[in-house]
């Protein structure tokens, strides 16, 4: 079974949780972008931005450069691979329960035709 970084993991998922956070990650995404810029983007103050790019760059996600006055962030290192195969892990499980689920009641409904059609005859 494969070991997962739990406190990676909480930080990772802590830094998701949050909208806006989630917007900057797509914004970067598509271009580097200053903390100015992401604070007007997001109609945020520069204070609330820079809190909201210092928690993804605590978990790896971006990555910030002063030049001047400017502080310019694009994406970080971290690809999430090890988040998103513990995802699929569980989507997988999910997935063959359904099916199970799926079976057990097709097999309940063949059994109540196949009752109904006794009962008529």
């Amino acid at each position: 079974m494969v070991q997962y970084n739990q406190a990676r993991f909480d930080v990772a998922f802590a830094a998701l949780s949050d909208a806006t956070r989630r917007g900057v990650l797509e914004q970067l995404g598509r271009a580097d972008a200053s903390i100015t810029d992401l604070a007007a983007k997001f109609h945020m103050t520069l204070t609330g931005m820079k809190k909201h790019v210092s928690v993804l760059e605590q978990a790896g996600l971006v990555t910030t450069q002063k030049v001047g006055r400017v502080r310019t962030c694009k994406l970080g290192q971290r690809r999430l691979e090890e988040e998103a195969a513990w995802i699929e892990k569980y989507r997988q499980l999910w997935a063959a329960r359904f099916e199970a689920l799926d079976t057990v009641l097709e097999d309940l409904k063949r059994k109540e035709k196949a009752d109904g059609r006794g009962k008529k005859d």
